[in-house]
Parts: structure tokens; C-alpha cells; sequence
């Protein structure tokens, strides 16, 4: 444990306290907003502008952290953010003041992201790039769980008592907000004096990064096209008769399968190599979903989840481990910001396709593109050379 820094353990334990506020608002976010009176429709929309803000923030902040050379500002204000628009959601049921709630959280995921992946990639060598990923990311997801479970039981004892929740929600967002007031930012060259980019100027990063850095987000964003919200799978769990209770409880052992898998599985990926480990994770992703696209019992799909899981814990850390290592370290926040971004729109492309083709010609047959679809992307990874710059 000796490669897991101060600063490291640190933001893991601000991203476990985010992430249990954020996820123990999320199996009850639809049904409050439902109760409240917004359509499926409205619903949508809001969720889909607020992510894609989310998106496009996430590259121009890492544009302005690598500009000013300043890591710690980003992250404070933008932990800062998502803990105050947790309450802010219970204040008011008007539609405007309800989407500028959402706005906010997500903004203020945008303004941290490239600056705290950076900060994690500065606590670490090219040879533990994996393992300190996948040891925040275990954390992270370890909120994930810990979230929706707390809601669960919550909402057993005092049912349909959203607003409550979304009070309980701010106390480990405050959590989360102190701890960043115990990171100590390394020191770093002063960045010369230089005008503030512009909102889509780290679109220029693209034009002039590395070929390694084209190559690989390629890769990564093809498969982001056909990786559909993991709402989809839940869906055709209530499809086959499963109960909320169920299903949000294969959520949770999702989460925890996750986040018991993302430090190993990091540590695995240093010693092994990020391709390989990425690799496996994307074959992992396959099985699970050509599964989904057949009839099969109860049992297989709790064993499913579990390998999802697996899934999850070999790739989301990996691929940022990677994308720093490919990259100049003083790039890393517009680096892993970008591709933050084009991975939401990606993301929402998946989503809206995946919509469709269930509307079109039903759940099976999306479970199936995307599960072939996925065997493509392990091919383009297989025959990926470009070595890491560091």
C-alpha cells in the first residue's frame, strides 16, 4: 500500500463521500421528478442537457488547470458545487429552478475532473499508473454502493419522504467538501503569463496531441459509442418481472463487485499491462451483454452483474491510467479532460441509439449489437502499438 500517497487516499475518501450523496439520489431521482410532475420527455431532456454540460466543461477546465498550472482551486470548487446542489434540489419544485439544480451538480463535475485525474497522475509513475487509479476508483464506486443502499433503507422507514433525502444527501457532500482542504498540491513550474482559453479551445488540444493520444481515444470513444446507459440492463431485469427492490439491489452488488475489483485489478494492469487488462475488460463487457440478449434465468443475470462488474473495475481506471501515460504531464487535465468530453457526447449517442433500437426491434437485438459491436473495439486494441511517451 505503500504507492497510495496521502493525497491519494485523500481524494479517494472525497470521491467516496461525493458518490454516496450522488448515488443515493439516484434510484429516486425519476420517481421524485415523476411525483412533482414532469413527463419521461421532460426527464430526458434534463438529464441529457445537464450531462452534456457536463461533457463539454469537463475539456475547457482541464484546459484552464494546464493553462494556470493549478489543480487544487478545480477540484474544491467543483466538489463544491455537487455538495450544494444537493439541497438545493428540495428548496423548490419549479421545472427551472430544478434543471438549474442539475446543471450545477453536473458543472461542478466538469470543473474537477481533469484537474483531479491530473493530481491523481502526478502521485504516481508510469509502472503505477493503474493501481492508483483503480484504488480511487474502488473508492469512488465503494460510494456507489454505500449511496442507493442508504436510500434503500431509508426510504423502507419513512417511504416517499424524498425531500428529506435530498437534506441527508448534503451532510456527506460537506464531508467531501472538507477533505479537500487537506490536499497539499505539489509545487509546479510557474505557467507563463497567458490570456484565459476560450469555452472550446481545448478543442485545439486534439489537432496538436500526440499520435498515441489520437490513436488510443479512438479506440476508447468507438466503444463509448456503443456503450449504452447501464439503465438498459435494469430495464429488461423489469422487463422479466423483477421488483425495484431487486433490482436496485443488483445495482448495489454491482457497485460493490466494482469497487472490491478496481485496486487489484489496477495492480494486476501495471504488472501485466494497461492493453492487456483493458482487453480483458472489454471481452468481459461482451459476454455480459450477448447474455442479456438471451432468455435466461434468474441466477445468470445476478452472475452477470457480477461479471460487469469485473468489467467496469478493468476498464474505467485503465483507460485514464493509459490516456495520462500517452500524453505530456503537462497536458494531463486537457488530456483527460477531452476525452471526458467526447466520451459524454459519445455516451449520449449510445443512449439515444439504444433507445431507439429497443423501440424499433426490442431489447435483445440492442444487448446484441452492442455485445458484437464490442468485439470490433478488442480487435482495433489488439493491433494498438503506440507506446507510452513517459
Amino acid at each position: 500500500m505503500k504507492i497510495i500517497s496521502k493525497n491519494v487516499w485523500i481524494l479517494s475518501l472525497v470521491s467516496l463521500f461525493t458518490d454516496t450523496a450522488s448515488e443515493m439520489l439516484y434510484p429516486i431521482m425519476p420517481i421524485y421528478l415523476k411525483t412533482i410532475g414532469f413527463s419521461i420527455l421532460i426527464i430526458g431532456v434534463l438529464e441529457g442537457v445537464a450531462e452534456a454540460l457536463a461533457g463539454l466543461s469537463k475539456g475547457y477546465f482541464g484546459k484552464v488547470s494546464d493553462t494556470y498550472q493549478k489543480r487544487l482551486p478545480f477540484v474544491q470548487l467543483g466538489y463544491g458545487l455537487s455538495a450544494i446542489s444537493k439541497p438545493m434540489l428540495a428548496f423548490f419544485m419549479a421545472p427551472l429552478w430544478i434543471f438549474f439544480s442539475r446543471s450545477i451538480d453536473r458543472l461542478g463535475k466538469g470543473i474537477r475532473t481533469g484537474a483531479r485525474d491530473a493530481m491523481l497522475s502526478d502521485e504516481a509513475t508510469p509502472k503505477t499508473k493503474g493501481a492508483i487509479f483503480g484504488f480511487h476508483r474502488s473508492m469512488d464506486t465503494l460510494g456507489a454502493a454505500i449511496g442507493p443502499l442508504l436510500a434503500l433503507v431509508y426510504l423502507y422507514y419513512h417511504p416517499a419522504d424524498y425531500i428529506t433525502l435530498f437534506y441527508i444527501a448534503f451532510i456527506p457532500g460537506v464531508f467531501a467538501l472538507l477533505f479537500t482542504f487537506l490536499i497539499k498540491e505539489k509545487k509546479r513550474e510557474q505557467a507563463p503569463q497567458q490570456s484565459r482559453p476560450s469555452f472550446l479551445s481545448f478543442l485545439n488540444f486534439w489537432k496538436e496531441s500526440p499520435k498515441a493520444y489520437k490513436k488510443l481515444s479512438i479506440g476508447l470513444l468507438a466503444f463509448a459509442l456503443f456503450n449504452s446507459s447501464d439503465v438498459f440492463l435494469l430495464l429488461q431485469l423489469k422487463q422479466f418481472g423483477w421488483s425495484d427492490t431487486h433490482v436496485i439491489a443488483l445495482y448495489i452488488l454491482y457497485n460493490f463487485v466494482y469497487a472490491l475489483f478496481a485496486f487489484p485489478l489496477g495492480k494486476m494492469a501495471d504488472k501485466w499491462g494497461l492493453k492487456i487488462t483493458f482487453i480483458m475488460g472489454l471481452f468481459l463487457y461482451a459476454f455480459v451483454y450477448l447474455g442479456f440478449s438471451m432468455q435466461l434465468g434468474k441466477s445468470s443475470y445476478i452472475l452477470l452483474f457480477i461479471i460487469y462488474g469485473l468489467y467496469a473495475a478493468a476498464t474505467e481506471g485503465i483507460s485514464k491510467a493509459w490516456i495520462s501515460n500517452v500524453t505530456d504531464k503537462k497536458d494531463t487535465a486537457t488530456a483527460i479532460g477531452t476525452f471526458a468530453g467526447f466520451q459524454s457526447i459519445c455516451a449520449l449517442i449510445a443512449s439515444s441509439a439504444g433507445g431507439y433500437i429497443w423501440f424499433q426491434f426490442g431489447a435483445n437485438t440492442l444487448f446484441a449489437v452492442a455485445g458484437i459491436s464490442t468485439l470490433f473495439c478488442i480487435f482495433y486494441f489488439i493491433f494498438y502499438t503506440e507506446k507510452s511517451i513517459h
